[in-house]
């Protein structure tokens, strides 16, 4: 065999083994760098959200934790729930634009479903499914859309619980 046949037959050996490896490598890593940019946009908006809990926790006077609605507010108190569900609105909408979409499977629908958590949690109560008509105005149709199904199917649930009860 000669120094030529040899080359060629590695450039074959190359050819059929280097390059469909070369290419798998690549769609790894490039499926790697994916799934890392996705955990690192669910990280910033779990820490967006805890940096809104911190928000709520120090306005205790309004009762955000409460399930139900907070009786006879001020004018002032109501302005800066007002405020708060704004900024709670837009978190969700952040959320809902970047880990949603259609038919999500395994780990970003977990990611998902724990957000939808989070918005079920909160429209559960009344005053804030209430402003959510002015809440919603502006923002993404789709988003808006989804949150008050979302809504509609928790007061449904919570009626539900309560003819239970």
């Amino acid at each position: 065999m000669t120094t030529l046949e040899i080359w060629e037959l590695l450039s074959y050996v190359v050819t059929v083994v280097g390059l469909p490896l070369a290419i798998s490598v690549f769609v790894f890593e490039q499926r790697k760098e994916r799934n890392n940019e996705e955990e690192e946009v669910y990280q910033l908006l779990s820490d967006n959200y805890q940096e809104f809990l911190k928000v709520a926790l120090v306005n205790p006077d309004l009762r955000l934790f409460a399930t139900e609605e907070t009786p006879a507010l001020s004018q002032e108190q109501r302005e800066r729930m007002f405020i708060i569900f704004s900024m709670l609105i837009s978190l969700f909408e952040r959320a809902y634009l970047l880990l949603y979409e259609d038919n999500l499977k395994e780990k970003p629908l977990r990611r998902w479903r724990s957000w939808e958590d989070y918005m079920g949690e909160w429209c559960n109560r009344a005053d804030f499914r209430a402003a959510l008509p002015a809440l919603l105005r502006g923002e993404d149709p789709e988003f808006a859309d989804y949150i008050q199904r979302l809504a509609a199917s928790t007061t449904v649930a919570q009626d539900s619980r309560e003819k239970t009860c």
